[in-house]
């Protein structure tokens, strides 16, 4: 089983239109663990939403990766992460229920453990997990949204899909009831993969094509986070746009070593 020595970087930007900023980013540079989350809501609910559920998932499952010390099987990964996520949507799902100000409050979500030579990815909503690998980007999540839903039913094409005023239709997400569904995959890494886990602010505003270009197109992590950025805010910027970047290099020094870097706008 090969060694990587995972590199993470993490850049959230506010975009051109919107005021503040409901996304939230997290991982552990210790275990792996990374977290994307949208939010929703009034006034800053979606902002508290997106906080509450990217610092919970973060904070217990990287707590229970270093209780289980290494010795955790891909299945344990698994329910540790549904068991997370659960406990999140509860929380979320409580505040918006007990504090007039959050009522309605949810929040999409994109979460991954890195393992070894394993991914353990869930996502609820529309935030997407993409992986590169050859220069090929693949997306590896399916949004939970009604436009994938018509386009699943044939009643609407992809490309119709992309000039759809409607993008922003979820069918599913963390808090907005008292129980949730997370879907959830296991993935084999491959040395020098490149996983990219985004909200729809990045998505909605580029092409499957111009995302793949700019991750192909630059050298270092910290200027693939801010081609991306700088692209959909050039197209727009009508969202929030967040990106979290992993890569699987080959150790060159420790094997199983993570490098973490947060980019600030």
């Amino acid at each position: 089983m090969p060694e990587f020595r995972y590199e993470m970087c993490a850049l959230t930007d506010t975009g051109r239109a919107r005021e503040n900023n409901e996304d939230s980013v997290r991982f552990d540079v210790a275990t792996g663990v990374a977290v994307l989350a949208d939010g929703m809501g009034g006034y800053n609910a979606g902002e508290v939403a997106s906080s509450m559920a990217t610092e919970l998932i973060c904070n217990e499952m990287s707590r229970w990766l270093q209780q289980a010390g290494g010795m955790a099987s891909g299945r344990d990964v698994r329910r540790a992460l549904e068991l997370c996520v659960d406990n999140a949507n509860r929380a979320v799902f409580s505040a918006a229920n007990t504090n007039r100000k959050y009522a309605g409050m949810g929040t999409t979500l994109v979460t991954g453990v890195f393992l070894g030579n394993r991914l353990a990815l869930g996502h609820i909503g529309d935030s997407r997990a993409y992986r590169l690998r050859a220069q090929a980007l693949n997306q590896i999540t399916r949004d939970h949204s009604l436009l994938q839903e018509q386009i699943d039913a044939g009643v609407i094409t992809p490309a119709q899909a992309a000039r759809s005023i409607h993008k922003n239709l979820v069918t599913r997400a963390l808090g907005v009831e008292e129980r949730t569904l997370l879907d959830l995959a296991e993935h084999v890494v491959e040395p020098d993969d490149l996983f990219l886990m985004c909200s729809d602010g990045l998505s909605d505003m580029l092409e499957h094509d111009q995302i793949e270009g700019l991750l192909n197109g630059t050298s270092g992590l910290e200027e693939k986070a801010r081609a991306l950025v700088d692209a959909a805010n050039a197209r727009g910027g009508r969202d929030n746009i967040s990106v979290l970047l992993v890569h699987a290099a080959t150790p060159d020094k420790r094997p199983g070593t993570l490098i973490s870097r947060w980019l600030r706008t």
